[in-house]
């Protein structure tokens, strides 16, 4: 009968080395040296993440902080946008009847009635940061006029405001509508036109 040398509680050799093999710390020493230089790594990599980690924290505080100003800011941008069109109507009434006509007490009272609507309209939208823009001599500016039509007038510069069909208005720093005005053209050269080759 051959007899079993290896008993149930003992391991090959072998196996041994294979569990050393799966836990590379608990098998041979490293010396201290390159036991520190690798945990002084892993500290700086560690150290080097929670610095990001901080800084990508504080950037997304800051952001939201941004646009949470920025909501409370413009959140009336829609409701002053819709009442542009009553403040435009209310000068429309104004302008649409002369001041020499006005002989009835009654009409007279209506027109000062009317003005002080609109007054107080103007005055309501500006304290909430919106505020008209009436560009007329002014050099025409592409961020918050839109040019309607272009004109010579040797009393104007090219490039000015002649006109202002409509006002525009900010809010705060955002256009909310163009002022639509007309713009002063340089006068054409005498000459032009003319055929040269006759």
């Amino acid at each position: 009968m051959i007899e079993d040398k290896e008993g149930p509680g003992t391991a090959p050799a072998n196996d041994a080395d294979e569990i050393a093999g799966d836990f590379p710390d608990e098998g041979a020493a490293a010396p201290p040296e390159e036991r520190i230089a690798a945990l002084e790594a892993e500290l700086a990599d560690m150290k080097d993440r929670l610095l990001r980690a901080l800084a990508e924290t504080e950037n997304v505080r800051r952001r939201a902080q941004r646009e949470r100003e920025d909501t409370q800011k413009y959140a009336v941008s829609g409701f002053a946008r819709d009442l542009l069109a009553t403040a435009d109507n209310l000068r429309r009434a104004l302008d649409s009847v002369p001041e020499a006509e006005i002989k009835d007490a009654r009409a007279r009272s209506l027109v000062d009635g009317v003005a002080a609507t609109e007054r107080e309209l103007l005055s309501v939208l500006e304290r909430h940061g919106v505020r008209r823009i009436d560009p007329k001599g002014e050099r025409f500016d592409h961020n918050f006029h839109q040019a309607v039509f272009e004109a010579e007038r040797p009393d104007a510069a090219a490039g000015t405001v002649i006109e202002v069909l409509q006002p525009g208005y900010v809010l705060h720093d955002r256009l909310l509508r163009p002022a639509m005005v007309g713009v002063a053209k340089a006068p054409a050269k005498s000459g032009e036109g003319t055929d040269d080759a006759a």
